[in-house]
């Protein structure tokens, strides 16, 4: 009887649409779940690091800034928010910070960083190149000298000059790379004070900032 009466109720498109719904609503259940998941397997700051690079990139200082200090306050050894925050100050040319920020940070990567962490390695490469580029302004070419060779023999790969996308953005023919930069240097620390040339005010413009792939 039971057998019966489903037989004759059930109709087949309907029966079709209950699976199809079913179907769906357990793909889109199970896509939240792993992006909620993802989010809280985060690790504390990583949000707050994100956002701070969104703001960079937005050329929205303080509220890089505050995002950046978020993320410290959650994790005080998040290099991702340090980096971010190093890279504010250098962008709105508040130097003097921007070397502390990025002098901490080589601290912290030396101290920590194990043999096989290469993104650590990477930020470590980028943290010296931006150093060098902060001195390089500052016109204290033989420490600047100093800070690229580190980052070049850490992980030449990670400062790198820009990339076509980059080139493209910001309508730079020939970026001066951290490699270029440190032989130019060297070239003309070899030659009499009297005639080197080490101020190139378009080239040194042209220099980018160089951070991880990922904060």
């Amino acid at each position: 009887m039971f057998k019966m009466y489903f037989s004759n109720k059930m109709n087949p498109r309907i029966l079709k649409r209950f699976v199809i719904i079913c179907g769906i609503s357990t793909f889109v259940m199970f896509t939240v779940w792993m992006i909620v998941k993802s989010f809280m397997d985060r690790p504390p700051g990583d949000y707050e690091t994100q956002i701070c690079d969104q703001r960079l990139k937005d050329k929205l200082w303080d509220q890089a800034i505050d995002e950046a200090n978020i993320a410290l306050k959650k994790n005080p050894k998040h290099r991702g928010a340090m980096m971010c925050k190093a890279l504010v100050y250098i962008n709105k040319k508040e130097y003097q910070i921007a070397e502390k920020e990025l002098t901490s940070l080589i601290e912290f990567l030396n101290k920590n960083l194990k043999d096989d962490d290469l993104t650590g390695k990477g930020t470590l490469a980028a943290a010296f190149a931006n150093r060098g580029i902060i001195k390089d302004r500052k016109e204290q070419y033989e420490e600047a000298l100093k800070d690229y060779i580190k980052a070049l023999e850490i992980d030449h790969e990670a400062v790198a000059g820009p990339g076509l996308g980059h080139k493209i953005i910001y309508m730079i023919n020939k970026p001066s790379s951290v490699r270029d930069r440190a032989q130019y240097i060297y070239e003309q620390l070899q030659l009499p004070l009297e005639k080197r040339v080490l101020r190139l005010p378009e080239v040194d413009e042209e220099q980018r900032m160089h951070k991880p792939g990922k904060l």
